[in-house]
């Protein structure tokens, strides 16, 4: 078993995905659901269930604790790729552009530095640090 399967998943509230508290969010995340699907059953089960539902809800708003956003930088984006149409993540060939472009702006960024690095800048620079 790797680290990453072991790692213990915490169900907390989503506001930055969510609509009122972030509770369906919060749900969707945890079992790997869109948020749509979650939202379809609560409100589903808040029409059949009088208010219980309801109490539930408001339960696990206070309850539960909010996720603090992650800074996400532009080098550590990761793609997920649903396999359901339900899932979240995004469908294959987009996934596949998003990669492919990841990997044109390394190329480019790799080619610059070997630029600079072959370039008679290079060597000036060097030499005037070590002066």
């Amino acid at each position: 078993m790797s680290i990453e399967s072991r790692t213990r998943r915490t169900l907390m509230r989503d506001k930055a995905n969510g609509k009122i508290a972030g509770v369906c969010a919060g749900l969707a995340e945890y079992f790997n659901i869109e948020v749509w699907l979650v939202r379809i059953i609560a409100v589903t089960a808040l029409i059949f269930s009088s208010s219980f539902v309801f109490v539930i809800y408001v339960a696990m708003w206070f309850i539960l604790d909010e996720k603090k956003p992650d800074p996400v930088s532009h080098s550590q984006h990761t793609v997920g790729v649903k396999t359901k149409v339900w899932q979240a993540g995004e469908p294959p060939q987009r996934a596949f552009h998003d990669i492919a472009r990841e990997f044109q702006d390394m190329e480019q960024s790799l080619q610059k530095m070997e630029r600079y690095v072959t370039s008679n800048a290079y060597k000036l620079d060097r030499e005037l640090d070590r002066l």
